[in-house]
């Protein structure tokens, strides 16, 4: 079977290499010509997708790409996978999906079957996409060609995620146009889950990816209740974890990254607004997930305030672009957001990333297109004063930074298995400015016992009696120590 993929993303490539490891003829459409050059070139141009991988499909011709869209004459089926972003008024931008059909539909023939895969709206394919489809081509929908949408499932940065072992959730606008999307992705992937509609497939993908953004936003909530507290949000969550029914673990963050969960509730907010319906529960979720970059701000502001200094004029280093740890996808990547906001009040921002060492022009973030990430050495991570922890990668050596940083504000719990830096700074101290919640003044105690928390910054402090426990306290042990602690938030 002859297919093609349009779109050589972070979605269609490893689909392509999967349809042609499994026996198909891929050609991977695209409209940039350095992706297309780089395929046929046999290199990826992303991380988690081994060359090798991508080559050796390519020599034995299974694979090939191009920026001709005229080839479509030559394939059975399209599959497409392009981006569905929002426009700035936060409504659904589908522009991609619908100039894709306008590309592909004068070379539509009789019996070929196309398959949306962008996340998208209730009735996008069987209305927007039908739509430019059969004006292009003068063919109907169900009758002349077949059309189903199939949510794509791509988990980058997740090892055990292999596109033939994930489930394939199928829709159709007929059940003859079922059938052909059935057969086609039988061939690449074990299991696939036929349901009665386009839209019931576009509905899917929005459900699991408002699951993801409304669980994450009650962690984000939660994260700073209980930090108010004294109590740590990832000791509860692992915690909560050990429960083996009724629970899933979510974790709290920056923000929200990524292609899929910043985004995708908000196409079925306003397609609700058709119907006369408010998704109250989805936007709140948004509202709490938007507001952790300024949270963040916050904690950044509170931590240069403790070492007497103002963010105008601090040098801070965001450590991770890419929207989550092992991947060098930066797209909607909350650290975007955090060095708008800390460059804003005047603060010089760098930032290191292990695999984006140069950031690319883009609609959103043009004005850092060209800046490169420091180097990881000891001489360039030390003269910052705040090393804002954004994206976990597991690359990073995590201990070196603890060795090397004068104060580290940790949104990702990275610091988390390095307790011997949650201690360091307090020997031989004798003197030290707690900022007691107990009471309204600061109070000047004597350290004799030395034992830190930085999960919650507990000090146990000995005055010739029993230990003291102390709630969470502000960061201020880097006044009196030139040795960094890691501070979780």
């Amino acid at each position: 079977m002859k297919i093609a993929i349009v779109g050589m993303g972070y979605v269609g490539l490893p689909l392509a290499i999967q349809f042609a490891r499994s026996g198909a003829q891929v050609v991977g459409l695209d409209i940039d010509p350095l992706k297309v050059e780089k395929i046929n070139a046999g290199v990826s141009y992303i991380k988690h997708i081994k060359s090798e991988d991508l080559d050796s499909m390519r020599k034995q011709g299974r694979l090939v790409a191009s920026t001709d869209f005229s080839l479509v004459r030559e394939v059975e089926a399209v599959i497409i996978c392009v981006p569905t972003p929002l426009t700035p008024q936060r409504e659904p931008d589908i522009s991609f999906v619908l100039n894709t059909g306008k590309s592909i539909a004068p070379y539509l023939h009789k019996g070929i079957l196309v398959v949306l895969e962008s996340t998208t709206y209730p009735g996008t394919t069987d209305e927007d996409l039908r739509k430019v489809l059969e004006e292009g081509s003068g063919l109907k929908a169900g009758l002349d060609f077949h059309l189903a949408f199939s949510p794509e499932r791509e988990d980058p940065g997740n090892p055990m995620s292999k596109v033939r072992e994930i489930p394939k959730v199928v829709g159709g606008l007929t059940p003859e146009c079922l059938n052909k999307a059935i057969k086609l992705y039988s061939i690449a992937v074990k299991t696939v889950v036929p349901v009665s509609s386009c839209r019931v497939a576009e509905a899917v993908k929005l459900l699991e990816n408002i699951f993801r953004s409304v669980n994450i936003a009650l962690v984000n909530e939660l994260k700073v209740v209980y930090a108010a507290m004294g109590i740590d949000i990832w000791e509860v969550i692992n915690a909560a974890k050990t429960k083996p029914f009724g629970f899933m673990a979510f974790y709290p963050g920056p923000g929200l990254g990524g292609h899929c969960i910043p985004i995708d509730p908000f196409y079925l907010t306003w397609k609700a607004r058709e119907y006369g319906q408010h998704t109250r529960f989805i936007e709140l979720a948004g509202e709490i997930n938007t507001s952790m970059p300024n949270y963040v701000l916050k904690k950044v502001i509170d931590a240069l305030n403790e070492q007497r200094k103002s963010v105008k004029g601090s040098k801070v280093l965001v450590i991770g672009l890419a929207y989550k740890a092992d991947v060098d996808d930066d797209r909607e990547s909350p650290s975007y957001h955090l060095m708008d906001l800390i460059a804003g009040m005047g603060g010089e921002v760098d930032y290191y990333d292990p695999y984006i060492p140069v950031i690319k022009p883009s609609r959103e973030h043009s004005n850092w297109a060209g800046t490169k990430s420091v180097e990881w050495t000891k001489e360039k991570i030390s003269v910052y004063d705040i090393v804002l922890i954004a994206t976990a990668h597991k690359a990073i050596n995590y201990r070196e930074l603890g060795e090397w940083a004068k104060c580290i504000v940790d949104t990702r719990n990275a610091m988390g298995e390095f307790p011997e830096f949650k201690s360091k700074g307090l020997e031989g101290l004798k003197e030290i400015v707690i900022l007691n919640l107990l009471f309204q003044e600061p109070d000047i105690l004597r350290l004799r016992g030395r034992e830190c928390s930085a999960s919650g910054l507990q000090i146990a402090l000995s005055m010739n009696r029993d230990y003291l426990f102390y709630p969470p306290f502000p960061l201020f042990l880097h006044q009196f120590s030139s040795v960094p602690l890691a501070v979780h938030f």
